[in-house]
């Protein structure tokens, strides 16, 4: 615990996405005081013709009441 799953458009490469996916664990341990190897992060592709039908139909339209951070709104 915890387990992140981030969703993005293809065309980034495997440095961009470790280089993430290790900033998110630290930010994990650090916020939530998880230990480092408790956490674990995902990386799943999604092309923008599948986004709105995969991603923000179902997990952000639909799931608007858990989201902590919406799209268009800046933090």
């Amino acid at each position: 615990m915890p387990h992140i799953v981030v969703k993005l458009w293809p065309g980034k490469s495997e440095q961009q996405k470790q280089e993430l996916a290790d900033a998110l664990s630290q930010d994990v341990v650090r916020i939530l005081g998880s230990s480092e190897g408790s956490v674990s992060v995902g990386i799943e592709e999604v092309s923008s013709d599948d986004w709105r039908d995969q991603v923000y139909g179902p997990e952000i339209d639909a799931k608007q009441a858990m989201l902590y951070k919406k799209p268009g709104y800046s933090m």
